[in-house]
């Protein structure tokens, strides 16, 4: 996911050194890439805070120690996708690192893109860093692992899809006593749908009659960019209880309720047409709006609430360089349906978004030896304190004890406490290998119902029929 932070090479990066010389094997790193020294790593990614540290920090102290030089390229989302599949699909071996979203692994897996890392260190066990272990990442490594246990990334940002919501706004004396006569109760963060549109109506109106830039909420809602379609299935269907883009492949990869499926089920059509109504109180940006520009929206203090994407929770409260409402944000778990907690505590469903991303070693490359080092010199436990707090990212389990970490997480109304705590409840995208063809062949018909060109009833049912149609091409439906 995108956002505008870019980290400066500031104290932050001085003190990250200075620690890091303390406690890092750099004997190990000078020696093993001493055989690889004039090396040039090369790869791609998004433009991400977590990813911007690593080519800020983390490459430039790979280099320091190694001779291996990391040139990391930083793009859009749709471009860093484009560029690593035709690099990986021609062979051409011109990247050494691609970003895999947790999301498309499976894909890549399908068709071998990736090398193995549990098994290339076992075969090369003078390039096994002393300070690496599989064990100390958290169970977000799960994600990009095979039947067997095999990681398939190197995690390097994590981080959940939280409701937050402007504590300046809920905690006004002349807000709470207009909410309460409106509503007849006190304004709280919302834990149904129902409360969180009331609140959302509410300051809209409030935005309206104050002559505020305000709004009730945000909303991910472009008309043409698949940020709208994952938004729509990974964050707010599975709050009504709709899972897995509602495709069932218990019942041969059934999307229609006629079939077995749930993409186009009662609870589906009643989130849509909630998100619907959300979208259209929400500010005149959201009909353009990925990831990125709700971030910048909330930030901007345009919005009392909203879905936003951890990996910017961390910049939205305390960066006042690029946030208005530093001090004001407030973490809470999504609205959800009657039914959904109890699913997801029993194992049987989940409440949102548990996104992130690893970087993934490709077959086609020509320098893997080299890439396995700067891997797990990504994980090693020194780094990632100081990395946390320039992304909201959390990859090994140490990482939520450090001071720094617990200070910051106090700032931020406990999110990564959630997200140690209550990370469980929410899901990645299911591990389907046709990830992509799915969602590419159902977007149109999405993008039709944004834009209003048909009703949300009648274009999920079509999109149900689509997505079926799709999987018996592909010859997952027999």
């Amino acid at each position: 996911m995108t956002t505008l932070f870019r980290l400066g090479t500031s104290a932050l990066a001085l003190s990250l050194a200075a620690s890091a010389a303390l406690a890092l094997d750099e004997d190990f790193y000078r020696t093993a890439g001493a055989a690889f020294e004039g090396v040039t790593l090369h790869g791609v990614t998004e433009s991400t805070p977590p990813s911007n540290y690593i080519r800020e920090v983390l490459a430039p102290r790979f280099e320091e120690l190694t001779g291996i030089a990391v040139d990391i390229e930083t793009t859009s989302w749709d471009q860093m996708y484009d560029k690593a599949i035709k690099d990986m699909e021609a062979g051409t071996g011109i990247y050494d690192m691609v970003y895999i979203e947790q999301d498309i692994v499976y894909a890549y897996m399908s068709r071998h893109f990736l090398v193995n890392l549990t098994g290339a260190l076992e075969a090369n066990p003078a390039l096994h860093a002393p300070g690496f272990d599989e064990a100390n990442l958290t169970s977000f490594a799960d994600n990009f692992r095979d039947a067997d246990g095999g990681l398939y990334g190197m995690p390097m940002e994590a981080f959940v899809k939280p409701y937050l919501y402007r504590t300046d706004l809920f905690d006004d004396p002349e807000i709470r006593a207009a909410f309460l006569e409106q509503n007849g109760h006190e304004l709280a963060p919302a834990t149904t749908h129902e409360e969180y549109t009331l609140i959302a109506e509410f300051f809209t109106k409030w935005g309206q009659d104050h002559g505020l830039d305000l709004w009730g909420t945000t909303a991910q809602a472009h008309t043409g960019h698949a940020a709208s379609w994952y938004e729509f299935f990974e964050s707010v269907a599975p709050t009504f209880g709709v899972y897995n883009w509602g495709i069932v492949p218990g019942e041969n990869y059934a999307a229609s309720v006629a079939n077995g499926g749930a993409m186009n089920s009662d609870q589906a059509k009643e989130a849509l047409r909630w998100w619907l109504h959300l979208r259209d109180i929400a500010p005149p940006e959201s009909v353009q709006s990925t990831w990125t520009e709700v971030a910048t929206t909330f930030a901007a203090g345009r919005a009392a609430q909203g879905l936003v994407y951890g990996e910017n929770a961390a910049w939205i409260a305390t960066d006042d360089s690029q946030s208005l409402v530093v001090g004001n944000v407030g973490v809470a778990l999504p609205p959800l349906s009657d039914g959904v907690l109890a699913a997801a505590e029993a194992g049987d469903g989940y409440i949102g978004y548990y996104d992130g991303g690893a970087f993934g070693l490709p077959t086609t490359s020509q320098n893997q030896d080299a890439a396995l080092l700067f891997l797990q010199f990504m994980a090693e436990e020194d780094f990632q304190p100081d990395w946390a707090l320039a992304g909201s990212r959390i990859t090994t389990t140490a990482t939520y004890d450090d001071p720094a970490v617990q200070e910051l997480n106090t700032r931020l109304d406990g999110y990564f406490d959630m997200m140690r705590d209550q990370g469980y409840l929410f899901q990645g995208a299911p591990a389907y290998p046709f990830h992509a063809q799915v969602r590419e062949a159902t977007a149109p018909i999405f993008y039709d119902i944004l834009t209003g060109a048909i009703g949300p009833d009648e274009g999920l049912d079509l999109m149900a029929e689509k997505a079926e149609q799709e999987l018996t091409d592909l010859g997952y439906r027999q």
